[in-house]
């Protein structure tokens, strides 16, 4: 039941771990991997992410049911942004030293990895969705752990990866020890949702100025084809 989130898991442990080995040199290559990267983010959080966050909302259950106006999810999903907006603005305002910046910033991520992990456990992506799960999420973590491996080399190396490995571990853990009701469930998913946005359009989606357009493109359009198709011939 668990195999397949589990999996996806030490992919996503093995990401951190090997995230200052993973981008390629040269500045061209690394412009057209991170477009790619955040073509396939971007296509990942409009064909899968949104069409699930409201059919979260649309799956809310009775007595809620009544109370509904068919955008709590969405507001869950807003508080997402807002939250991490608000927290990396704390960790820049309070600057100190470079070393308690990096605490700072690698602590911030350790949570997102233990939302994001906890989540996939929860939903028990499994089969071919895991897969593509798998894929964006784990391009999207390899360049959030890519931004921290830049920032603060020694320290990345040193202790980063490990905290990131755990926060993933510490999401399994509660996945495993807490089953929440399912309307809890959709809270904890909206919010991660919005975490997950902001995480994307802030940190992986290139500018204008650093951007490889049609490697962007080339990345929309194959992902999101082969998720459509997906989606209509087995129903997800």
């Amino acid at each position: 039941m668990f195999l397949i989130p589990f999996f996806v898991g030490l992919v996503f442990i093995g990401i951190h771990f090997l995230a200052n080995v993973l981008l390629p040199s040269g500045r061209i290559k690394q412009a057209k991997w991170f477009s790619f990267s955040g073509g396939l983010a971007v296509s990942y959080i409009f064909i899968y992410l949104l069409p699930t966050l409201h059919k979260e909302q649309y799956n809310i259950e009775e007595p809620y049911r009544q109370l509904t106006m068919e955008s709590e999810m969405y507001f869950f999903g807003l508080i997402g942004v807002v939250v991490f907006l608000g927290i990396q603005i704390l960790i820049r305002q309070n600057y100190v030293s470079p070393t308690s910046s990096f605490w700072s910033a690698i602590s911030f991520y350790a949570v997102y990895n233990a939302l994001v992990s906890y989540t996939v456990l929860l939903f028990e992506v499994s089969g071919i969705q895991a897969i593509f799960y798998c894929f964006a999420i784990g391009l999207h973590f390899v360049a959030v752990a890519q931004d921290m491996w830049r920032q603060f080399p020694e320290e990345y190396n040193k202790y980063g990866r490990y905290v990131l490995a755990f926060g993933i571990v510490t999401g399994w853990i509660l996945a495993l020890t807490i089953d929440p009701r399912p309307l809890f469930k959709s809270i904890i998913f909206a919010f991660v949702a919005g975490a997950m946005i902001f995480t994307v359009f802030k940190h992986e989606l290139p500018s204008e100025k650093e951007i490889h357009f049609p490697t962007f493109a080339a990345a929309v359009i194959i992902y999101s084809t082969l998720t459509m198709s997906l989606k209509f011939f087995f129903e997800w």
